[in-house]
């Protein structure tokens, strides 16, 4: 049993060192704008490691083998970071910058901001590959990319919490209520982009005029 789970730590460390370098590369681009632009557009970033029950339950549930060569090949979350970012053009300008690195391939794309979800969920990902270089050699490495606004993560976070709530049985009203929601957070982030928008319009003009 011991062997086991020191195996599965080993299994996991490949995960951890992905998701090191893939924030070290989005915490260069937060630093370089932060120091050398007028507006830096990453709000927060969170990351995580999936835990063992974590990937025992997805397992299960996809009907994969529980082997390590078929979770590598299936589950392409396990190494996850979340990059909430201020408007919605700034999810795609991060995502150029960050997939256009030459060590970084991509996987798959799935933008839940062109295209959301029926239940109002937006947001953009991409599965990156990023090569982690170990005593025993190279591994390619998969590690999932969220881009998200405050408003969309703000949503989602609230979604997780009823859909945890309610044992993912959600009555039909609270439903409808977060779809409204999520068009009401669309709406705001639209508005809000205008704004800024305006505001830089405004400052090309006049350079005194405050940056937002």
């Amino acid at each position: 049993m011991r062997a086991i789970r020191d195996e599965f730590q080993r299994f996991l460390l490949e995960y951890q060192f992905g998701l090191k370098e893939v924030e070290t590369k989005i915490a260069i681009l937060r630093d370089e704008f932060l120091h050398m632009h007028d507006y830096n557009p990453i709000e927060h970033v969170s990351s995580r490691v999936k835990s063992p029950d974590s990937i025992a339950e997805k397992v299960e549930r996809k009907g994969i083998e529980p082997d390590f060569p078929s979770i590598r090949e299936n589950i392409t979350d396990v190494a996850g970071i979340r990059v909430t970012v201020s408007f919605v053009a700034d999810a795609y300008r991060l995502f150029g910058l960050l997939t256009q690195q030459d060590d970084i391939t991509v996987r798959t794309v799935k933008d839940y901001i062109a295209e959301p979800k029926a239940n109002g969920y937006k947001s953009l990902h991409v599965i990156v590959e990023v090569p982690v270089f170990l005593s025993t050699g190279r591994v390619d490495v998969p590690v999932e990319v969220q881009f998200r606004t405050i408003a969309m993560d703000f949503w989602a976070s609230l979604e997780h919490k009823i859909y945890y709530k309610f044992d993912r049985q959600v009555p039909a009203h609270l439903l409808d209520s977060l779809k409204d929601a999520a068009d009401t957070a669309a709406e705001l982030d639209s508005r809000m982009e205008r704004l800024h928008r305006e505001v830089h319009a405004a400052e090309q003009l006049n350079p005194r005029t405050l940056t937002v």
